[in-house]
């Protein structure tokens, strides 16, 4: 068999205070199911953590409409940094979270009352789509973007998870590839270079820049395919700029977006499809690896420019944790989506105020 990727499963983003964080995130984007939160040691990121272990607190969140989650990343053992630089539309690495909404208007109105910072006006995207711009309370860069055919069960949010990301890359024909074959993003549905309108409030949108939109063509299958539904990935290439690396001397984990994350299956098939394009992998955490309630296999690549994404194979999912519910994934067909009832339990583990 070869390797299934269901979807995003989380964007990863690191914060000085988890708790926080997440309060505001699941009032905002409603993402307030817990899969996990666990304090303990890093002692398996050390090429991205300056060789040594550090205590961090996470917690997994997704939403009942659907989409990736976040995985808030906060250090306990030192204070996360931020850039020393204003982060700007194509400087590398990710720049922006894709969150979707079935009512742009309603979500427009809904940011706005938390406290986000509005960036711009509702506009239209290349591909004639309703979207905006935020910055959360951290000042993390969020596209808003209207996306009606998906999982929604929760109507008293517009706003959905994670649909993707925007990120910024040297050259665009040599990052390409990875995105296109890899990772499935294989239907090129926006390819233009301008100055663009729709970016104006944006960090560095007075500058020429190219813009390619990618998505699935296939629907994703696999235990989340239905939940974690379609993605998109925006690559960005400035060109009457000097790119700045979001991360350079900074540690994962640090402020901003630490990650891109896939839920695969057949972790084995996909270091083959890695390697074959040159994208080994950098980390891998084994098949036994724990994080809280949940368990499974993680690994890690660099798309060309240095940008981690990584992949996690989930071997044991908490469905209703207060009443032992849990599930052994590994005994499922690979292929087949999670039941509707077992995906629409996970709203027991809600958390609310």
């Amino acid at each position: 068999m070869s390797y299934i990727i269901s979807g995003i499963q989380q964007l990863g983003v690191g914060n000085t205070n988890v708790q926080e964080t997440f309060t505001w995130y699941r009032k905002v984007f409603g993402t307030d199911i817990k899969i996990f939160e666990e304090a303990a040691m890093a002692e398996l990121m050390l090429p991205y953590t300056d060789n040594k272990p550090h205590a961090r607190h996470a917690i997994l969140a997704i939403s009942m409409n659907g989409g990736g989650g976040f995985e808030i990343w906060q250090y306990t053992s030192r204070k996360a940094q931020n850039a020393q630089f204003t982060i700007q539309l194509g400087d590398i690495g990710i720049f922006a979270g894709k969150i979707k909404s079935f009512d742009i208007e309603k979500s427009f109105a809904h940011l706005k009352q938390f406290g986000a910072k509005m960036l711009t006006d509702i506009t239209t995207s290349p591909d004639n789509r309703k979207h905006f711009y935020i910055q959360d309370l951290w000042g993390n860069t969020y596209e808003i973007i209207e996306e009606k055919k998906s999982w929604y069960m929760q109507k008293n949010f517009s706003t959905g998870g994670v649909l993707g990301a925007v990120i910024g890359v040297r050259n665009i024909e040599k990052s390409i590839g990875l995105y296109k074959t890899v990772l499935g993003f294989d239907t090129v549905i926006s390819d233009t270079t301008s100055v663009y309108t729709d970016w104006i409030g944006v960090e560095g949108a007075s500058k020429k820049m190219r813009r390619v939109i990618l998505r699935n063509s296939k629907p994703r299958e696999g235990s989340f395919g239905t939940l974690l539904g379609d993605n998109e990935i925006e690559l960005v290439e400035a060109f009457d700029y000097s790119p700045k690396k979001i991360f350079e001397n900074r540690l994962w984990g640090d402020c901003g977006f630490i990650h891109l994350c896939f839920d695969i299956k057949n972790m084995s098939a996909l270091k083959v499809a890695c390697e074959k394009a040159g994208q080994p992998f950098t980390i891998d955490g084994g098949a036994g690896f724990e994080m809280g309630e949940a368990a499974g296999h993680f690994t890690y690549i660099e798309d060309a420019d240095g940008t981690l994404i990584e992949f996690v194979e989930t071997k044991k999912l908490p469905v209703v944790k207060k009443i032992g519910w849990y599930l052994d994934l590994r005994k499922r067909d690979p292929k087949k989506a999670l039941p509707n009832f077992i995906l629409k339990a996970l709203r027991f583990s809600r958390v609310k105020d």
